[in-house]
């Protein structure tokens, strides 16, 4: 749902079951007690639930939604003191810290169509507060890994001001400065195995043959070329053009790009974000053909 709306241009209006699950997920959890919600892997469900449904309105019907609206709202009411959300600090990357819950709320408030206007209009005070303490949030505390700054340079995109402009041209630099000799990015490359959440993921890390000269994979590739893409590098830069490249070389005949999991090696589940990612950098490339 973070993806899949966006790609409306050039595979078509995604399926209607995937945001109906996302509609039946909300009220659900809307009818949890907010302590609850404040627990385990359940600050990560509401922000991504909140994003999903952003990022439909944004892409497919492009005006705001009651259920976005609510979805933002529960996900508002469950922010810590801090400005951001509670977090196991586990499973790389999506569920390993705070701070990147942080980039994905900030994401979801700023492209929900309309909805920062809808409040300023409607002057919601409580809700404005909770977004300015998320961009505080995000102004002030360091990002614990490269990864983390990819996320805070992605969502600076979309809510204007999280950097300068000279930390931003930082940011794009460190990232192109990871790209590997074939033209694709490892996401391996982005944290040391310690700083990925609590570092529970370390021995796991350094234990793969492969850790002191780690492959790229789709899912870094794919990310890096979004995120370089709506800082505005031009699609026929060359550094991008080699991603493509490597894109190109590298789907399998599934259809995926299939990305080694950080967390075990019997289920990969960061496969799907590893395929997701990749379709829409090449549609951000001109490298899809359109639909419309």
């Amino acid at each position: 749902m973070t993806v899949m709306p966006a790609l409306s241009a050039s595979l078509g209006k995604p399926s209607e079951a995937t945001r109906e699950f996302f509609l039946e997920t909300l009220k659900t959890m809307s009818a949890e007690p907010k302590v609850k919600l404040r627990q385990s892997t359940k600050p990560a469900q509401v922000i991504y639930l909140a994003a999903g449904l952003a990022e439909w309105d944004a892409s497919v019907t492009k005006q705001l939604s009651a259920e976005t609206d609510q979805a933002l709202s529960l996900m508002l009411s469950i922010q810590d003191d801090k400005g951001t959300w509670g977090s196991l600090d586990c499973w790389p990357p999506y569920e390993s810290d705070a701070f990147h819950e942080a980039t994905v709320a900030a994401m979801a408030v700023a492209t929900a169509p309309g909805w920062l206007q809808k409040l300023a209009e409607t002057k919601n005070e409580k809700l404005l507060a909770s977004v300015e303490k998320l961009k505080t949030y995000l102004l002030t505390e360091s990002a614990p890994h490269d990864y983390g700054r990819v996320l805070l340079l992605w969502a600076n995109s979309r809510m204007k001001g999280l950097l300068d402009d000279t930390k931003q041209r930082e940011f794009i630099d460190m990232l192109a400065k990871h790209q590997r000799e074939d033209g694709g990015w490892s996401i391996r490359t982005f944290a040391a195995p310690e700083s990925w959440g609590r570092g529970n993921r370390a021995e796991k890390l350094k234990a793969e043959a492969e850790f002191a000269n780690p492959p790229s994979d789709g899912h870094m590739t794919g990310l890096a070329i979004i995120v370089l893409r709506e800082a505005g590098i031009p699609a026929n830069d060359e550094r991008l053009q080699k991603g493509v490249a490597w894109l190109s070389a590298n789907q399998r005949e599934s259809g995926r790009w299939w990305t080694r999991s950080l967390n075990t090696d019997s289920w990969h589940f960061i496969t799907y974000s590893g395929t997701a990612f990749p379709l829409l950098a090449l549609q951000m490339c001109d490298a899809l053909p359109m639909t419309k």
